[in-house]
């Protein structure tokens, strides 16, 4: 018989793909915390973690401040990765390239992408907001012909190796002293309206001086084991690939009127995809793997036709592999929910980045790490997005969903 392990850390974070790493790294190198930090981490694989499956981007485009800000300090961390975060002399490398998102509006959008980018250049964004004319100057290969205008990020937005970030912010975290464990939290131990304990599958237990919940799909689970329901739910996402032998030079990732995004990912080749109707939304599971399949007729039937009507070369292509991942939805505002959980003051959440959560790492670590060291944001204030707003019912409202 095999007695079950027992542990103690200062800070347990439940989930170690990128958003966790960043929150161990950010504790960890801040000179105001002392302690022990575990990383529970069920797959250390991350096979089916959206760090690894996502289409690994980073934008400032969008329509609330809290949101702008934090990838303004985002592109900032990723420009200097290796500053922030090499060990030992090695310096990680992502492919950071900033090409630019392009939005593309009709003129029922028009007005809601004039001032989105209002809001955006007074933040210090790098957006242009281009008319058809200045659109098809740029992009000569892009069909205007029903388009009243478009917003491209000129520079700040593009896109990144995302596995060599989660794999660049585990790195650090350990080369500081995190401690990342496999196994599964089957249970949160409380006493007194504090989290004391976590207890794993395999029987190990680990004591706690604070819970931080970067769980990912598995995050509203893990939230329910401390007795909250958080409006998260993981939905399936599908990402293609395709090949196009005529130039589309200078492609940024673009977004459809349609709601279809592509953008380069090699010479020739592109990755596309687009969220689906609420109705076709399926939900994900990491346990179910017919939860997992890829529907193709989603690519043939809407977001081809969509991206050959907008690109014309796109009409003659040959599709590549495809594969499905996890998106953590945030049912309330599509908003992450990030902070303390209410009564339970040492438990905190960072679950429903809603496909945000590779570009908003960097900012969000931090600001974990300035929360439960110092008691208050310090560098972003990212109280918006505290769990009382869903307390409330109360949306921090988004127009711009991908």
């Amino acid at each position: 018989m095999t007695l079950a392990t027992s542990l103690s850390a200062d800070i347990v974070i439940v989930g170690g793909a990128v958003m966790g790493s960043s929150a161990a790294y950010h504790l960890l190198a801040d000179s105001g915390f002392k302690g022990r930090v575990i990383v529970v981490e069920k797959d250390p694989t991350y096979q089916l973690s959206a760090s690894a499956l996502s289409a690994a981007s980073i934008r400032q485009q969008y329509s609330s401040a809290v949101n702008i800000r934090i990838s303004l300090y985002g592109i900032q961390f990723l420009r200097s990765i290796g500053d922030h975060l090499a060990v030992d002399g090695d310096r990680p490398e992502i492919g950071l390239r900033e090409g630019g998102y392009l939005y593309c509006a009709s003129e029922a959008g028009e007005q809601v992408l004039r001032e989105n980018q209002a809001l955006q250049a007074a933040e210090g964004a790098d957006i242009l907001f281009l008319q058809p004319d200045e659109l098809k100057s740029r992009f000569p290969w892009l069909n205007v012909e029903d388009l009243a205008a478009g917003t491209w990020g000129r520079s700040g937005e593009g896109w990144f190796d995302g596995w060599g970030l989660l794999q660049a912010f585990r790195k650090k975290a350990r080369s500081l002293g995190a401690e990342y464990v496999k196994g599964e939290v089957a249970e949160i131990e409380q006493d007194g309206g504090a989290v004391t304990a976590v207890r794993l599958k395999d029987g190990t237990r680990i004591a706690c001086g604070t819970l931080v919940n970067c769980a990912g799909s598995g995050g509203r689970a893990i939230a329910a084991m401390a007795g909250l329901d958080i409006p998260v739910q993981a939905k399936r996402r599908y990402v293609f690939t395709f090949a196009c032998k005529a130039p589309v030079e200078n492609c940024p990732l673009l977004i459809d009127t349609s709601g279809a995004y592509v953008r380069p990912e090699g010479e020739g080749h592109f990755i596309c995809g687009a969220s689906p109707e609420a109705d076709m939304d399926q939900d994900w599971s990491d346990e179910d793997p017919g939860s997992q399949e890829i529907d193709h007729s989603f690519f043939e039937e809407f977001i081809w036709p969509s991206l050959a009507h907008r690109v014309p070369a796109f009409e003659a292509i040959r599709p590549g592999r495809a594969w499905s991942g996890p998106y953590d939805m945030c049912l309330l505002d599509h908003n992450a929910i990030i902070g303390q959980a209410g009564a339970l003051k040492n438990f905190y959440l960072c679950n429903g980045f809603s496909g945000h959560g590779l570009q908003q790492a960097p900012a969000v670590g931090r600001g974990l790490a300035e929360l439960i060291v110092h008691g208050g944001y310090r560098t972003l204030d990212l109280s918006e997005l505290g769990y009382e707003r869903v307390l409330a019912n109360r949306p921090l409202l988004e127009r711009n969903v991908i």
